[in-house]
């Protein structure tokens, strides 16, 4: 008996030991030849608003110099930055969102197109492509406002409709202000570049008779209603989706620097048109959406821009990011 037993424990060792021994005698894998490119995959990241299926989609990055960008002192600037574990310049997050409305695909925000040359956004048309769906699919775009990061994917490097089905639906007020001829060599300081650029994004759509424009809170398509937020532009709005008992906020530009604006809501930045109204209106809605523990999207929060506004006291909001899903719903 106990002769069998070594026998079997020898037995079993050796075929514990033989997959051992095995690797142990295998060649090491060849290392790399050289360091891969530094690319990255097409963005985009599905979640649900009650019964309807949301898409986050990446327009890509690009540099921002908030020294001079923001109406703050640069060192003041550096603290807050440091605070976040960031430097200047910032990358900021170019998003765009994908909603299965029903039976239309709508689209908002476009990103920002060839406008800002090779490497810095642009990425938007492979980003809805990885996730099936070409652009002459989409029924919808609806433009928080007429910047160039956020209507210039409307159009290609040739100037182009890029969505060549898709009924346009933006602000009336940014329509009046951004495509106005008299404003072409721009307003009040406002470089003529916004008013060029956007001219040039949303020309071919007005040419064509797809744009729409809006006014008030009205129903823009089947379960999203815009919100009207004027400051940064004129027109600036809001879109909010409703499911179900459950809502998302489409933010756009209420804010630009995560870092510097949550807990320092008062400071604007270049961009804004009217930089008080600016201020003004982020002060409002930070305070209500923070209340309503409503859940937003938003156009330059890091990808994929999708969380709540916790209201710190003090006048001071953190964001809090969406948990991570990786599986089938």
């Amino acid at each position: 008996m106990t002769i069998r037993r070594s026998l079997i424990s020898l037995a079993v060792a050796a075929s514990l030991l033989g997959p051992v021994l095995a690797i142990a005698q295998a060649p090491a894998p060849a290392a790399p030849a050289s360091t891969p490119p530094a690319t990255q995959q097409a963005g985009y990241y599905r979640f649900s608003v009650g019964g309807v299926q949301v898409v986050a989609l990446s327009d890509g990055t690009v540099p921002q110099d908030l020294h001079a960008l923001l109406h703050m002192k640069p060192a003041q600037t550096d603290q807050l930055l440091a605070r976040g574990f960031l430097a200047n310049p910032v990358e900021a997050s170019i998003n765009a969102y994908l909603v299965y409305a029903g039976d239309r695909l709508a689209l908002v925000d476009t990103g920002a197109g060839a406008f800002f040359g090779p490497g810095a956004g642009g990425k938007l048309v492979a980003s809805l492509q990885a996730v099936g769906v070409e652009p002459a699919q989409i029924n919808d775009v609806l433009i928080t406002h007429i910047h160039t990061d956020h209507s210039g994917g409307l159009v290609d490097a040739q100037g182009e409709r890029v969505f060549p089905n898709a009924t346009i639906h933006v602000g009336k007020a940014d329509v009046d202000f951004f495509l106005a001829p008299g404003n072409q060599q721009g307003v009040r300081g406002y470089d003529k570049a916004y008013f060029q650029q956007g001219t040039t994004a949303l020309g071919p759509y007005v040419k064509s008779g797809q744009v729409r424009p809006f006014t008030g809170a009205v129903e823009v398509v089947p379960g999203i209603r815009s919100r009207p937020t004027p400051g940064h532009t004129p027109g600036h709005a809001f879109f909010v989706l409703q499911s179900r008992g459950e809502a998302l906020e489409f933010i756009g530009d209420i804010l630009h620097v995560q870092a510097v604006q949550m807990p320092r809501p008062d400071v604007t930045i270049a961009y804004d048109v009217v930089p008080s109204d600016a201020r003004a209106q982020r002060l409002q809605q930070f305070a209500r959406l923070a209340k309503e523990r409503r859940l937003v999207a938003a156009a330059h929060l890091p990808y994929p821009g999708v969380g709540h506004l916790r209201d710190e006291g003090k006048g001071k909001y953190a964001f809090v990011p969406v948990d991570y899903r990786y599986r089938n719903y």
